[in-house]
């Protein structure tokens, strides 16, 4: 069976690719341009309406969908951005515009850090069923991004234990710690016992 990754994210898809054993494929590559309304309250409603609908276009089934929501919430902002971390500074925002937009956030409620923590719920979809399995990382954010690695919100989270932001650690490190690594280490058992059908 084909693995298939629901996103149009470059970053996660690359971040998918380095973590997993396993070829997969961007649902973009069989499909082209598809809009998927993300509309639900929670990661895991999302990463089900992305598997779901990916899982529906490809009408076949050789096909496991793989997909992931995943955002930063700030306890201090009343978890916010959470599931609106794509677009928290309004439709169409790009990585830059939501990274500037939570410094700004961070700047106008008077502190300098705070803690935060992401989120990432990945989605299983295939013939066999659904699966969700989550991941977290915990730490900080500050009011200015550091370094230039990563995508999204990483130039601003610094993880617990660590005094450097995901935007200036190196590939391996967040590998091992990263909230979307966590959730792929559970998720990989179940894709492989599908594959195995």
């Amino acid at each position: 069976m084909k693995i298939v990754l629901a996103t149009g994210n470059r970053g996660k898809l690359k971040e998918f690719r380095s973590m997993c054993e396993v070829d997969i494929i961007a649902f973009g590559d069989i499909l082209g341009d598809i809009e998927i309304v993300e509309d639900s309250k929670t990661f895991k409603g999302n990463a089900l309406i992305k598997a779901r609908t990916i899982y529906e276009k490809l009408d076949s089934d050789e096909y496991i969908v793989v997909s992931d929501d995943s955002g930063i919430s700030v306890p201090l902002l009343g978890n916010a951005p959470s599931v609106y971390s794509a677009r928290y500074a309004g439709e169409g925002a790009t990585d830059k515009d939501n990274l500037y937009k939570l410094i700004e956030s961070i700047k106008e409620s008077g502190v300098e850090r705070t803690s935060a923590y992401y989120t990432a719920s990945i989605a299983i979809v295939s013939r066999y069923g659904e699966y969700t399995v989550h991941g977290w990382m915990y730490g900080d954010v500050i009011d200015r991004a550091v370094g230039d690695g990563g995508f999204g919100y990483d130039p601003m989270f610094i993880p617990s234990g660590y005094s450097k932001t995901l935007g200036e650690l190196d590939d391996e490190v967040k590998k091992s710690i990263s909230h979307r690594a966590k959730a792929l280490e559970l998720a990989k058992p179940i894709i492989q016992m599908l594959q195995k059908y």
